[in-house]
Formats: structure tokens, C-alpha cells, sequence
């Protein structure tokens, strides 16, 4: 069976060194974690699962690592300064701040009926019951405390202030002066860096219509109220396509990326089954949107929660930058000329006249990615001899370590150096990591390997050696399978054939 609860994910991640509380040792910051031994291996192979299919196996994408600090300008008229915001309340009696949307969810059944009576709206509609929220924030104070609307953390009914827009994004000083002119923001998402360098990619590689440009690379949300473990963080790592294309092939695109990427998820270990696409109404659509889908994944404890976003962008994007660089002054202005004061136009495909091309977004998050594969690989299983185990059942290209090699005894020079012998040849193979496990304990050895989602491991014993009962095992090891817990000699000459054979 599968993971049933968040704390069973959390449990395991920090028993095993896959993620650990950020500043831990001083009390820990809400909203910020950081990758253990385990943890980081198992976000690399995600990072180069998604890079290999979206970038390597494509003869339409580039890649790309823009910075994280951004001009000011840039944010502006991408509509963020004005636009990247959620509504806050704060409770008056103890002077806790909550999100405002989040704050409701999480209420009752009953009490989320009365504040959408309140509102004039259906709870069975919640996106329209917080628009009616945000829109009238003196009548949503009222509906709150009238609902009887109470504070998380107190559990008491809150006194709660009129919503308030909050914008996430972090501001820093660049330079020894902080004035009005020196700072900028860290990204509250990596496209707009995809954006800024549109022009200089076409530039420098040639690519027409239709393209796309792929990137890998952290943001940062000031979040409200950061929850759920790595679901909701400040600092998260976006996967990121902006995908080019000329202006009414959008739509047809878009529809290509959703089947493109539901078959990634599933290539990972998510299966279709546990996904729904929402197609976002549009009365919820950000401010760039055409059309979005998100695909909500059912996370354990949490239940079906965005897992990816896929945007039709259209223009937007490039047509705001393009339109606030001609008035800043930053491209010459030349009636009916559009090449001319147009930095970010592309020939079209058929009539090779310059136009601003409309843009597909797939955008998935690092972080829950990993928490949908760890949750989907979560896996407990009762043994023939009425044990249980828990095992990761991770896809073996995902698997933080490859193989483990294991002495049978530690103490026995000629097993560990044979193994450590046999470890750095495998590791010469570049499958990933392999580990040397000297414990000494080979039954703790398995179940270690099993928790964290080793695929094979390979035991060096006294028959290896030639120092066991059965000559005819001299210079073989066992290799133990993770999921079917079968055991197999193998020639030591053959081992690394056989391993490549299995984890590619």
C-alpha cells in the first residue's frame, strides 16, 4: 500500500537524509528546507529526467540558466509588481496573519456555508467564493466573523481585519546605496529571465518558429502562510518551458504539451489515474493567461493539489516587454516599422514578416515533483514471515543510489577491499551513485537499501572469495532485487553488462 499521510512521507525523509527542516538547529525558518545525501540525489535525477526528455531528446528546445536577482523594470511591466499578490487577513486578537484563501479552506463545512451565503455565493464554488472575497474587502471581514471563522493557530474565533493584498516577491539592495533606484527582486519565477532572452537566443542560434527555450533554476515567493511541507516553500526550483510558436498554432500546442506531459508523469512513476486537469475558468486565470491547465495530483493527506501548470501565454510576455522598451526609450521608435522597435519578434513561418509569438508554458515544480514520487514509490508490504517493509519503489533512473555493494563481513579485509574494487568500476559506468555499505549487518543492509529506494544490491561473501562450501561460486556475487527481493550469482566479469542492462 501506498503512503496514506504526509507524516509518513516526513518521517521518512528525515529518518533517511532526504529533506531536513532549513536552520533546524536554531529553531528552523517556516517555508524553507533543506536536501540531505538522499535528497539531493533524488532532485538531481528528477532535474536530468525532465532536461533529458525536454531538452536532449528534442530537436526544438534550448536551453538556459538566467540569474536569480532581476531588474526592477523587468518585473514591472511584466505585470508582477502590480499583479503578484494574495490576499491577507490578520486575526486582531493575537496578531496572526493568514492567507486569505487558505484561511477559508481550512475551515468546516458549515462554517465555509455561511461565508459563501454571506458573499451571495455556492461553497460547491469555492474560486468564485473567494473572488467575492477579495472583490468587497469590508463585506468579507464581516462575512468572516459572522461565519464564526476561526484562527488556526488559536482554534478560538478570530476578530479578523478587512483582506489585504500582499506582494510576494522579495526586494534586495543591489549595490552599496540603497535608494529607490538600487534594488531589484529575487524571481518569483524563472520565465520572465526566458523572456528577457528571447531575443538574444534567436540571436545567437539561429531558431525560427516554432521553438522552445527550457530552464532549470530556483525562485522565491514570500508565501503567506507556507504549509504542507515541501508543497508550499518560499525558495522553490521551477522546471520551465516557454515554448515559441506562431500566433493561431497556439491552441493546437497547447494541447500537444498536456498529452507531452502527462506521458512525463507517468515515465516518473505518476500514473494518469492519479492526475486531474483542470481546465482553470477564466475567471481565475492570472493576468497573462489565455487558457491553463493544471494538473492536480492526489497527494497523500492533502488530495488532488496542482502539480504543474500548463499556460497559454499568448503574447503577452513578449508584447509587454517589447511595448515598455519602445517607451522607455531603449528602441528607436519608427512608424509602421514594426522590426524596428519590436526587439522581441520572430520572422513569421509562412509570410517571414516579424511578429510576436505567442507562448506555451509548461511549469512544474521541483519540490512537488519530488513529494509526488515519494509518494507514489511509498510502499509497504507484509513478507511471508508476517514482517513488514517499507520500500521506495522508485523508477531506477530516479533512484538516489543505484547500487550498493556490500562485504558480508566488515572486518574481513579481503571482502571490503574486493567490494571497494568492485564499487569504483561500477562507479566508472556513470549509472549514478554507487555506494560501498560496510555496516556489517547484511539483513539491516537490505532494509536500509529498501527504504531508500536502492534498485540492486550486490553482496560480496566467502564464496566469492573462494572461501565458502561451493567452488563453483568463486568469483561471483549475489545481486538482490529490490522489488521482487529475488537473488542471483552473477560473474563478477559480467556484473557491470548486467546492471547496465537493468538500470537503463
Amino acid at each position: 500500500m501506498p503512503a496514506t499521510s504526509m507524516e509518513e512521507l516526513v518521517s521518512l525523509c528525515k529518518r533517511r537524509g532526504f529533506i531536513f527542516q532549513g536552520s533546524e538547529i536554531y529553531g528552523g525558518l517556516q517555508g524553507f528546507y533543506d536536501y540531505g545525501p538522499l535528497g539531493v540525489e533524488l532532485k538531481n535525477n528528477i532535474k536530468a529526467a525532465w532536461w533529458r526528455t525536454n531538452v536532449y531528446e528534442r530537436d526544438d528546445m534550448e536551453g538556459l540558466d538566467a540569474s536569480i536577482i532581476m531588474h526592477r523594470q523587468v518585473l514591472r511591466h511584466s505585470g508582477h509588481e502590480a499583479t503578484f499578490s494574495d490576499p491577507m487577513v490578520d486575526n486582531k486578537k493575537n496578531n496572526k496573519r493568514y492567507r486569505l484563501d487558505h484561511l477559508v479552506k481550512d475551515q468546516k463545512a458549515d462554517v465555509i456555508a455561511k461565508v459563501a451565503e454571506a458573499m451571495g455565493q455556492s461553497a460547491e464554488n469555492f474560486p468564485a467564493v473567494v473572488a467575492a472575497l477579495n472583490a468587497n474587502p469590508a463585506r468579507a471581514s464581516e462575512a468572516l466573523r459572522a461565519a464564526g471563522v476561526r484562527d488556526p493557530f488559536s482554534g478560538e474565533i478570530g476578530e479578523w481585519t478587512e483582506p489585504k493584498p500582499f506582494n510576494m516577491m522579495f526586494k534586495t539592495t543591489i549595490g552599496p546605496v540603497a535608494d529607490d533606484e538600487s534594488y531589484g527582486y529575487l524571481r518569483p519565477e524563472t520565465a520572465q529571465g526566458i523572456f528577457t532572452n528571447f531575443k538574444n537566443v534567436v540571436d545567437s542560434t539561429s531558431r525560427r518558429l516554432p521553438f522552445g527555450i527550457a530552464q532549470i533554476g530556483k525562485a522565491f515567493r514570500n508565501e503567506i502562510t507556507p504549509r504542507n511541507f515541501i508543497f508550499r516553500v518560499r525558495e522553490l526550483e521551477q522546471m520551465e518551458i516557454e515554448f515559441f510558436c506562431a500566433p493561431g498554432t497556439d491552441e493546437d500546442w497547447h494541447e500537444k504539451w498536456l498529452e507531452a506531459r502527462l506521458s512525463w508523469w507517468e515515465a516518473q512513476g505518476v500514473p494518469r489515474s492519479k492526475i486531474e486537469i483542470l481546465d482553470v475558468p477564466k475567471e481565475d486565470l492570472a493576468h497573462y493567461s489565455k487558457r491553463t491547465y493544471d494538473l492536480m495530483y492526489d497527494y497523500p493527506t492533502l488530495g488532488h493539489e496542482e502539480i504543474e501548470g500548463i499556460a497559454n501565454r499568448s503574447d503577452y510576455d513578449l508584447g509587454s516587454h517589447t511595448k515598455n522598451q519602445s517607451e522607455l526609450g531603449l528602441v528607436a521608435r519608427v512608424e509602421e516599422n514594426l522590426d524596428s522597435i519590436a526587439k522581441l519578434t520572430i520572422p513569421h513561418p509562412e509570410t517571414n514578416k516579424p511578429v510576436v509569438p505567442f507562448v506555451i508554458e509548461p511549469s512544474a515544480g521541483v519540490d512537488r515533483a519530488m513529494l509526488a514520487v515519494l509518494s507514489e514509490a511509498f510502499t509497504k508490504e507484509t513478507l511471508e514471515n508476517g514482517n513488514e517493509r517499507i520500500v521506495l519503489k522508485l523508477r531506477p533512473h530516479l533512484a538516489p543510489i543505484k547500487v550498493a555493494v556490500i562485504p558480508l563481513a566488515r572486518n574481513k579485509a579481503e571482502l571490503v577491499d574486493l567490494a571497494r574494487s568492485i564499487k569504483n568500476d561500477l562507479q566508472k559506468l556513470g549509472l549514478g551513485r554507487i555506494l560501498l555499505e560496510d555496516s556489517g549487518n547484511i539483513g539491516k543492509a537490505y532494509r536500509r537499501h529498501d527504504e531508500v529506494g536502492t534498485p540492486y544490491c550486490v553482496t560480496v561473501d566467502f564464496d566469492t572469495v573462494g572461501k565458502g562450501e561451493d567452488a563453483s561460486l568463486t568469483d561471483t556475487v549475489t545481486v538482490r532485487d529490490r522489488d521482487t527481493l529475488a537473488q542471483e550469482r552473477v560473474k563478477i566479469s559480467d556484473l557491470s553488462a548486467y546492471l547496465q542492462a537493468k538500470l537503463r
